[in-house]
C-alpha cells in the first residue's frame, strides 16, 4: 500500500510553511458600530496580522473616518494599517491630497482601487474629467508622491464590466507595471475559479503576489446579496448548506465556519500561504479560521 502524503494544512505549525494573514474592516458610522469595530480589532490584533486595511466610501464619503481609524489602529495596536483609496468622483489633485494626508499620518500602506460608481457595481464607471481614469493611473500617481506599499484588486471571476479575459488580465498587468506590490482578490467561493485565474495570470507572465480574499459567510442572505452585486458566483452546494437556517443564527455560524475552513484548507494544501480576510467588522469566524490555520494570539 502506498503511503499517503500528509496534507500541509494538517502539519504542525512549526512544520508547515509560514502563513501570513491580513484583515479588512470598514469605517464605522455610529458610536455603537465604532465600539464593535474596536472590539474586533483588539481581538484580532494579537494574531499579528501582516496588516489591517480600512475601506473608503464611494466618492471619498468616509475619507476622514478612514484616516482616523487607520491612524489609531497603528498607534493603539502596533499593527500596520492600510488605507483604501479610490478615484471615483475626484480630481487628481483631490486624490493626491488624500495620499499626502495618509503620508503625514504615518500611513505607508494603501489599497488602490478604481472604485465603483455610487449607483452600484453594475453601472458604467465615468472618470472625473480631471481625475485618474483607472487603478493603474492611480497607482502611478501614488508612486510619484512617496514610497508606499500598494495593494490593488484582482477579480477571480472577472470584473463585471470586463468584456473578456484578455482585457481583465491586461488591466491587472498594467497595475503591476505601474508599481503595485500585490493584488488582493475579490471574494470567491469556488477554489477552482481561483486556480483557473492563477493559471491565466501566470500564463500572462505576471509573477507578482496574488492574495486570495476570503469572505466568511456571517449571514448567508447578506453575503449572497453582496456576491450577486459584484459578479461573484455562489455555488449551489454552499447555498444548500444554509437552507433552513434563516432563523437559526447559531447553527448558521457553525456551518459558515465549516465552509470557510474547508475552502482555506484546500488552498493551503495547494500551496497558498497568504490570505486576506473580509471581516465585516466581526471577529468570531476569522478568529476561528486563524486558529485552525495555526495562528495563536501572541
Amino acid at each position: 500500500m502506498s503511503q499517503i502524503k500528509e496534507r500541509p494544512s494538517r502539519l504542525s505549525a512549526q512544520d508547515r510553511p509560514e502563513l501570513q494573514i491580513s484583515f479588512e474592516f470598514f469605517p464605522p458610522k455610529t458610536d455603537a458600530m465604532e465600539e464593535k469595530f474596536w472590539d474586533s480589532i483588539n481581538k484580532l490584533a494579537p494574531l499579528k496580522p501582516r496588516f489591517v486595511s480600512v475601506t473608503y466610501g464611494a466618492g471619498g464619503s468616509t475619507r476622514e473616518r478612514t484616516l482616523r481609524m487607520v491612524s489609531r489602529i497603528t498607534s493603539d495596536t502596533g499593527v500596520e494599517a492600510a488605507a483604501h483609496l479610490t478615484c471615483v468622483g475626484a480630481t487628481q489633485a483631490e486624490v493626491d491630497d488624500v495620499v499626502r494626508g495618509y503620508q503625514s499620518a504615518g500611513v505607508n500602506r494603501i489599497v488602490a482601487l478604481r472604485g465603483d460608481p455610487p449607483e452600484g457595481v453594475g453601472q458604467p464607471f465615468v472618470a472625473h474629467p480631471d481625475g485618474y481614469a483607472n487603478a493603474a493611473e492611480l497607482v502611478t500617481g501614488i508612486r510619484k508622491l512617496g514610497d508606499f506599499d500598494i495593494s490593488v484588486a484582482a477579480y477571480v471571476e472577472r470584473h463585471p464590466q470586463s468584456p473578456n479575459w484578455d482585457v481583465e488580465i491586461d488591466n491587472l498587468k498594467r497595475k503591476f507595471d505601474a508599481g503595485a506590490n500585490r493584488a488582493i482578490t475579490q471574494m470567491f467561493f469556488d477554489n477552482e475559479d481561483y486556480f483557473r485565474f492563477m493559471d491565466r495570470v501566470r500564463g500572462a507572465g505576471i509573477t507578482a503576489e496574488i492574495v486570495p480574499g476570503i469572505q466568511p459567510i456571517h449571514s448567508f442572505k447578506q453575503i449572497a446579496n453582496f456576491a450577486s452585486r459584484c459578479g461573484t458566483s455562489m455555488p449551489a452546494w454552499i447555498a444548500e448548506r444554509f437552507v433552513g437556517l434563516e432563523d437559526d443564527p447559531e447553527t448558521q455560524v457553525l456551518v459558515a465556519a465549516a465552509v470557510a475552513s474547508e475552502q482555506v484548507f484546500e488552498l493551503v494544501d495547494a500551496g497558498v500561504t497568504r490570505f486576506h480576510f473580509y471581516t465585516l467588522n466581526r471577529s468570531n469566524l476569522v478568529l476561528a479560521l486563524a486558529r485552525l490555520l495555526g495562528r495563536r494570539p501572541e
